[in-house]
Formats: C-alpha cells, structure tokens, sequence
C-alpha cells in the first residue's frame, strides 16, 4: 500500500471514529458530551493541546459483540476472595484494552463476562491501567496519551469522576503529562503517578483537590520524596505504605504516606521497569518494557533477583510487557502489550499455561485484545455460575 492510500485510510478510519463518537454521546442522552464540553470549558491556561493521532484513537469505539451474562453481587474481597477456579487463572481478570479503547474481562475458561466500550472517543481513550476499588464497585483508570484519570462504576458501566482535561497537558492544578497507574485507596484518596511532571499526586476525588504531592514537576531526578525520576508506578501496599516506581535508574522505593523512604532499589537487570508490584513472600515483581521484555522478581533487602523470565524469540518472547502481578497459586500474569495478548506464566516450568489474545494479532472479536497494557484481578464477584448460564 502506498504512502497516499495509507494516509487515505487512516484520515477515512478517525473520521469515522469521531462520528460514532459523536452518535454515542447523543445516545448517552449528550451528558457525556456535555461533561467534556464543561471540563474544557473550565481548563486553566497552562494546559497545551496535543495533537490526536490515528494510533491515538486505535480501533475506535468497538465491542466484542458478546451476550453478557447479569453480573453477580460482590461477596468477596483481597482478604477473603471468592472461590477459586483453580489453575491455570484462578479469578476473573479484567483487562485495560488500550487500542480497543475497552474494558473487558475474561472468565478462566475465557469467556467474556464483563465489557466497557468507550461511551465518547473525546473524554475515554487509550486507557492504560484499571484496578479495582478496596470495595470492588468500582475501577480506577488512567489515560496517559488522553491526559486524564477516571473513576468508573462497575455495576451500572458509568464514568463517574475524571480529573484531568481530555487532549491537554499540562503541569499546573487540574493538568497531567502522561499520568499512569492511577489506585483508589481505601481512604477514599486516588494516587497517580504523573510521569512527564515527575510527580505523584495523591487527590480527594470528592472536592477533584490535589491533597498532596511528592516530586517537583520540572526537577526530574531520583530524590523521594522531595524528587522523582519519571515515575510511572504508585502502588498501594497492605499496610498502606506507596511502592514507586521510577523509570530513569530502574529505581523502586517503598514510602509511607507521610513521605518516608522506607527502601530504595535498582530493579536487577531491568532497562525500563514499569509498575512494581509486591509478591505474597514480600518480594517485588516487575515487567521491563523493552523488546524482548522481561519480568524480574528481586528481593528489596538484598536487591537480587531471585526468579526471571526472558526470552530472545520465538512464541515465548515478550515484546513491551507493561504489568506483571502474582497469582494466588505463585505463578506469573503479563500483560504483553506489542504481542496483543495476556498470559499465565508457570513460575517453576516457564511455560505459558493460559493465554488470552491471539499472538501478534490485534482485534475486538471474542478471543483478540488490541495492545492490553493493564488488568487487576476480579476476587471480588463469584463468575461461575452466571458464565456457565451464558454459554450457547
């Protein structure tokens, strides 16, 4: 295909987006539209308008087309979980579909069970990470190339609160640059990682009030907490201690929310380290964002790896994964971004056990995922019974 017709097509592809984008809002009864419409409208001066490309926009607003079974109550929660499946996936997972601008989850005999298109292509974009709320109601979502974060209502599939403005960056109140690995807390509190601002923001998102900051947007340097180098990575610990995670250095440090430094770390052989989280034996694991990736767990004490999984080529390589997290049963969950798939990954064979996508294929049909960049693990709702009745 020639440079012209390529050019043709991706022109043809946005404007078709937009247009549906502009059909759903009306759809939605113009509430979206005009909560966006209101949010520009009240953007602060600082904030500079980016450019919104056709990678930007992906697919567009695009949906597995799945029936959808009722979704059940939540009965469980990270203390008590429901019951699991057992290997190779013991829970649900719901997966941040970036390209297919989507939420969706996937039941262990994958089946989708679960799906959030995009309502408004202008205000909900590229989402990057999702992670559930302490309660399981909700979803926090961030949206680095949108510029903006988002709470979502799980049962009744609606945005509820955003911060940021949608296709504006900025680094003063009510702007991010590039913000990543947003979590509600079990305060109520959401922390994002604000990467181009060097910063973490900690916000009452009941008065949309920064309540707290660490790093200096401007000084880009690993010096926690009065500095942060890139930080793309602001996970919530049980005991209520922040694990950052910053990209210059492959630095991972332990905070507590009074800014204490509890320990600082070179995450071992990782050139881009993305989203450190704990293990169940207080160990961190992390993805390395390079092709081919990585993830690495290490021990903070001595700073040694003590598990890795890398490989050069072929069906086990991973190409940018962006976010690993350990299974209740031990072994390893990935999100291989470039690859359009996430995995399941036996800690003692490293073997890929479980896959959801179909390798270096993107697409939005049942079975296909378009760049998935994050997920969290559904513990909360008991999927068996209402995915079995969904089946033909």
């Amino acid at each position: 295909m020639g440079q012209g017709q390529r050019e043709a097509r991706a022109a043809a592809r946005l404007a078709a987006s937009v247009a549906v984008a502009a059909l759903c809002a009306i759809a939605l009864g113009g509430h979206a539209g005009e909560a966006a419409a209101a949010r520009q409208k009240a953007a602060k001066p600082d904030g500079r308008p980016v450019q919104v490309t056709p990678e930007m926009i992906g697919a567009g607003i695009v949906s597995s087309g799945a029936a959808l079974p009722a979704i059940p109550p939540v009965t469980g929660s990270r203390d008590q979980p429901v019951a699991a499946w057992g290997k190779p996936l013991p829970y649900p997972i719901v997966i941040a579909d970036r390209r297919n601008n989507r939420l969706i989850e996937i039941a262990p005999d994958k089946r989708i069970v679960w799906e959030f298109p995009s309502p408004n292509l202008k205000i909900y974009r590229g989402n990057d990470d999702v992670f559930f709320s302490p309660d399981g109601h909700r979803l926090m979502v961030n949206e680095e190339d949108n510029f903006d974060i988002h709470i979502i209502d799980y049962e009744t599939r609606q945005i509820t609160w955003t911060f940021g403005a949608s296709d504006t960056r900025g680094s003063k109140l009510g702007y991010f640059n590039y913000p990543d690995d947003a979590h509600l807390l079990a305060d109520g509190t959401v922390v994002t990682a604000d990467i181009r601002n060097c910063r973490i923001l900690f916000i009452d998102p009941v008065a949309s009030k920064v309540t707290g900051q660490w790093g200096k947007e401007g000084t880009c340097k690993h010096d926690p907490p009065r500095f942060l180098a890139y930080p793309n990575g602001s996970t919530p610990l049980d005991n209520g201690d922040i694990l950052v995670t910053e990209i210059t250095g492959s630095r991972i440090t332990q905070m507590t929310r009074a800014g204490k430094v509890v320990w600082s770390k070179q995450a071992p052989g990782v050139r881009y380290p993305s989203d450190a989280f704990p293990t169940r034996d207080g160990q961190i694991v992390v993805a390395d964002y390079t092709k081919p990736g990585r993830i690495v767990v290490f021990n903070p004490k001595t700073g040694k790896a003590t598990w890795e999984y890398a490989f050069p080529s072929g069906e086990k390589m991973l190409d940018h994964p962006s976010l690993a997290l350990e299974l209740p049963t031990g072994d390893i969950i990935v999100n291989d971004d470039a690859r359009h798939r996430v995995l399941v990954i036996d800690r003692a064979s490293k073997e890929i056990v479980w896959q959801y996508g179909v390798t270096d294929t993107p697409g939005h049909a049942p079975g296909y995922l378009n760049y998935p960049d994050g997920m969290d693990i559904d513990v909360f709702r008991d999927w068996k019974a209402p995915a079995a009745a969904s089946r033909p």
